[in-house]
């Protein structure tokens, strides 16, 4: 009789390997040489890029101001690795950040500039600020001059405006002069502002970031996600009561849920676990029950890959297949087989990258694909092109450093010692 090959065994862990370390460091200096010599744009910002490489928007494109903050996250990190040029990129987005995209006049950061200024009527978001105060911190860990003063900046608008102190949570959105949007929370904001300060506590020291960190995954995660059974809820009433017929931007708020979320949260909880003195034990339990409902409801079990949005009854509402879920899932699986080391996290480490090697990396023109279809089609129905580098060069880099703190700051610690 032949004996029976259980196929879920891990062997040793591909983190480990010489071969896996430099294809990483392969696959990030890939992602750099795409985005490093081609995103400036002279008039100020950063070109985003369609399916074949070339600058979106004509001679006057619209700058999101999470795509400069992004930029500037990436480039800090590049020059803290020691690649050349990354520090004029940096350089040149903290500039555009502070001259374009800040309203000198009433305070705050517009969420989108062009040439001429802001765009439309010009809304001050959360989840723009969250990524300004991301920026800022990784420029500090990379010595940049402005990085102090617009931490100083970005911090008392969020402290003055966005902080909701009754629930422990930012709120969404403003008008120019700060005339509240009423109606909507959304957890989106939420989870990258707990990113962002959870950076800016590492480079500051200052623990009120921390602390407003760990109140808004107390709400998002604790009390909400507990209670939805491990599943990320995304849109709430102005009060935070779950709104569960919510149907918005479907890149930014789309209805239902999103697992790629719920591996987002798994890495942020399991540093903010870390960073909280590994005091909180609901928190590493949280991130683990949400990766098993990220694949159990989340990934499609036929044709592979995430899908983007789930409705309530946990079925596939968007059945596309985005660069972004994958790449936090490898965070995720980082992070989780760092602290607690089992075969089904090395296993799921080793199927998310085979399924990024094969189906997104796009091996003819460069960089990723940022979304596929159900059958795993490259395809441009809710992303322009190739328009982002950081969730693709956080799962490359992520791996190679210790799951415990930000990824500025891992590299910081290992250039510092």
């Amino acid at each position: 009789m032949k004996p029976k090959i259980n196929t879920l065994v891990a062997p040793p862990r591909w983190i480990k390997r010489p071969y896996h370390r430099e294809w990483l460091w392969q696959q990030a200096n890939n992602l750099f040489d795409y985005f490093q010599y081609r995103s400036i744009n002279p008039a100020g910002g950063f070109y985003e890029f369609d399916k074949d490489g070339n600058p979106l928007g004509g001679d006057n494109p619209v700058r999101g101001i999470h795509t400069t903050a992004r930029m500037i996250h990436c480039m800090a990190i590049g020059h803290l690795l020691g690649r050349p040029g990354c520090d004029d990129l940096m350089d040149h987005g903290m500039n555009y950040l502070w001259e374009h995209h800040r309203d000198k006049e009433k305070g705050g950061y517009f969420w989108q500039v062009d040439n001429n200024g802001p765009l439309g009527e010009p809304t001050k978001q959360a989840y723009g600020h969250a990524f300004v105060l991301l920026a800022a911190s990784s420029a500090k860990f990379a010595g940049h001059p402005l990085a102090d003063q617009m931490i100083a900046d970005v911090t008392d608008v969020i402290d003055k405006y966005f902080w909701e102190e009754e629930y422990g949570t930012v709120a969404e959105e403003f008008e120019t002069d700060w005339t509240p949007v009423p109606g909507y929370r959304g957890q989106n904001c939420n989870m990258h502002m707990t990113e962002a300060l959870m950076e800016a506590y590492e480079v500051t020291g200052n623990p009120e970031y921390l602390s407003k960190a760990k109140r808004i995954a107390e709400m998002i995660i604790k009390k909400h996600a507990t209670e939805c059974g491990y599943r990320v809820a995304e849109h709430f009433t102005e009060d935070w009561k779950v709104d569960y017929n919510y149907s918005g931007n479907e890149m930014f708020r789309p209805s239902g849920t999103t697992p790629g979320h719920w591996l987002e949260w798994t890495r942020l909880l399991l540093q903010l676990h870390t960073l909280t003195g590994r005091s909180h034990s609901w928190m590493p339990k949280a991130a683990h029950e949400l990766f098993i409902s990220a694949f159990k409801l989340g990934w499609d079990y036929e044709k592979r890959g995430f899908f983007y949005t789930l409705d309530w009854n946990n079925q596939p509402k968007n059945r596309s297949k985005l660069w972004w879920p994958h790449a936090e899932g490898i965070g995720a699986t980082h992070f989780l087989t760092a602290h607690f080391g089992q075969d089904m996290h090395m296993y799921a480490y080793r199927k998310q990258w085979s399924f990024i090697a094969n189906h997104l990396l796009d091996h003819e023109k460069g960089g990723w694909h940022e979304e596929l279809s159900e059958d795993l089609v490259p395809q441009t129905t809710l992303f322009a092109g190739k328009g982002d580098i950081y969730h693709a060069l956080q799962a490359c880099l992520i791996p190679l450093y210790p799951a415990v703190g930000s990824l500025p700051e891992m590299v910081f610690r290992d250039v510092k010692h």
